[in-house]
């Protein structure tokens, strides 16, 4: 079967929910990767959209503005702001960063429910649930704790134990309580009606997409084939105001609202629509990202996310009948935090207080340094863990050391020597041509690694040239030939300053910053492409940069990392200072 040609990619990250701040593990799992990708599909000019936004619904934030006796919205409002803060900081290029709070969300959302309620894929089920006859409210999953019938862990929620993973129905629970600020009775039993996808009805269709995707990571394939052969009705409403309203005329929908896991994905459709909206004016411009066959749609995740977009999420489009499925779903692991007492890597928790918020960090690094050392470690296969330690000698060892030492000294003597223009190259010996000839090749194979989506293997090629770089440089010697054969020195700096342009496209995914000021000191433009596309400017690198170009004064594009600093800061996170 030959592959399909797409005209436009529609890229997505995982929604975050709008109950706290971002962590580097959430970037780590699915907005680096996702950002990494979409800077360098606009720099090959093709057309690309990249879309996210808060999940601003759901039990947990109604239980934290209970804790903190404010609304609701003031929870969202307060943590919508601060992400998009924190993701706009580090770099993270969404061309809409948007909200399921929106009226438009409950537009998108009702209509979605709406469609598969009349195919028959909605089905109404009798379930018991814990009641409060204090509050006088059912309680759906965290309004409820007690002890996991499976581990034995006293603080699992109603349905879920964070401990183990298990899940159980509700009165599996074990001493249960209810969690509410100020109720102190016990929950008790009672029946309720609720709403069910009818996901075995999509069992069939599932498996078919999924098998045409053998090129999906190991992971993701395992989690989705799991659910697909063990699918079950699953409830797609919760005992809450807080949400969108179910749209049925149907007594027994007050006081109930759709549940968030099914709300949320479609955040995706919501976004893209107001995105249309804001660029075009047009309530259709939304369409063909959504409903049109040469569309690529891909999905960047954690792990945790899988089932929900590698079996629900679709599911839920193929019973809307027109709208198109992820041609991938990128899964990543977890990024842990390597406890430098124990010697070992730990799970992020805020109760132990080891995570390490994004809006932290960047106050104290370049959003370059962030960005390459968790690009180094990502965990594409397996769990990786952030250590200060070998954040230093990453980031300091490679991107300063690697790739910033040999731009700078070769646009240093450049300057210096040839007037501030790259020089006219004289004869090329076997070294100056195969270094020269190998570029395309090397630009190449960074390009196949992330249509590949492999990051991390992305940016050790993209080391890998300034390594050989630093090999040519130092077997020349310029600084040695500028006293005796300035013809050689220029040979030898015409080839430098044709690498040190490949670098600035290559190095723009990772770092944008210092690409930004390499491109200024070499007088580039880096083509930055969009949902319209634009002109290739990843092939362009291959092209190198003419002799006689004007060249500014080099700036130092990634200043070192002090010892003293990460000492000091590595204390601080692990007094759990660091969120």
């Amino acid at each position: 079967m030959p592959e399909q040609q797409f005209t436009r990619t529609l890229v997505t990250s995982a929604l975050p929910y709008a109950n706290g701040h971002i962590h580097l593990g959430h970037i780590a799992g699915a907005y680096l990767p996702a950002d990494i990708y979409v800077r360098f599909k606009r720099l090959k000019g093709e057309s690309i959209l990249y879309i996210c936004g808060s999940d601003e619904y759901g039990v947990p934030i109604t239980l934290t503005a209970l804790k903190e006796g404010v609304s609701p919205k003031e929870v969202i409002d307060r943590y919508h702001a601060a992400n998009a803060e924190a993701f706009a900081r580090l770099g993270i290029s969404f061309d809409l960063y948007g909200r399921t709070s929106w009226d438009l969300h409950a537009d998108t959302t009702q209509t979605f429910f709406r469609t598969l309620y009349d195919g028959g894929y909605i089905e109404e089920q009798e379930m018991e649930l814990w009641y409060s006859e204090q509050s006088g409210k059912f309680l759906p999953d965290r309004y409820v704790k007690g002890t996991c019938p499976k581990c034995g862990y006293e603080d699992a929620t109603g349905d879920e134990c964070e401990n183990c993973g298990a899940q159980y129905a509700a009165h599996d629970l074990i001493n249960p309580r209810v969690n509410i600020p100020g109720d102190t009775s016990t929950p008790v039993l009672r029946n309720s009606t609720h709403w069910f996808l009818r996901l075995p009805e999509f069992a069939g269709a599932l498996k078919t997409w999924l098998d045409s995707h053998p090129e999906w990571r190991t992971n993701v394939k395992g989690i989705a084939y799991g659910w697909v052969q063990d699918l079950r009705a699953r409830c797609i409403t919760r005992d809450t105001d807080w949400g969108v309203p179910i749209p049925l005329e149907d007594p027994r929908a007050a006081g109930k609202r759709i549940y968030v896991w099914f709300d949320a994905p479609i955040g995706y459709v919501t976004n893209t629509r107001q995105w249309g909206i804001d660029t075009t004016g047009d309530a259709a411009a939304w369409e063909p990202w959504w409903k049109d066959a040469s569309t690529r749609l891909i999905h960047f995740i954690g792990k945790d996310n899988v089932p929900f977009h590698a079996v629900i999420f679709p599911a839920m489009l193929m019973g809307q009948k027109d709208y198109i499925l992820p041609d991938n779903v990128v899964g990543n692991e977890y990024l842990n935090v390597f406890n430098r007492q124990t010697g070992k890597a730990e799970k992020g928790s805020k109760s132990k207080g080891n995570m390490i918020s994004v809006r932290w960090f960047v106050e104290r690094f370049s959003r370059d340094a962030i960005r390459y050392y968790i690009c180094a470690i990502m965990p594409e296969a397996k769990d990786a863990a952030f250590d200060w330690d070998e954040f230093l000698n990453r980031y300091n060892g490679e991107l300063c050391d690697v790739v910033g030492n040999f731009v700078h000294r070769s646009l240093t003597m450049t300057v210096k020597n040839f007037e501030g223009k790259v020089p006219e190259p004289g004869e090329l010996d076997a070294d100056d041509r195969a270094l020269l000839e190998s570029l395309p090749a090397l630009i190449d194979g960074v390009a196949e690694s992330l249509e590949g989506f492999r990051f991390r293997q992305a940016s050790e090629r993209f080391i890998d040239i300034g390594r050989r770089a630093n090999v040519y440089f130092d077997t020349k010697a310029p600084w040695t030939t500028r006293k005796t054969d300035i013809v050689r020195t220029g040979t030898t700096l015409y080839v430098c300053c044709q690498v040190v342009r490949a670098l600035c496209t290559v190095m723009a995914p990772f770092a944008p910053d210092g690409a930004a000021k390499l491109a200024e000191t070499l007088g580039i433009t880096l083509p930055q492409g969009g949902p319209n596309g634009g002109p290739d400017g990843w092939n362009a690198a291959k092209q190198g940069i003419a002799a006689g170009s004007p060249l500014q004064a080099p700036q130092v594009l990634f200043p070192k990392v002090d010892p003293d600093l990460i000492a000091q800061l590595a204390d601080e996170h692990a007094a759990g200072k660091a969120f």
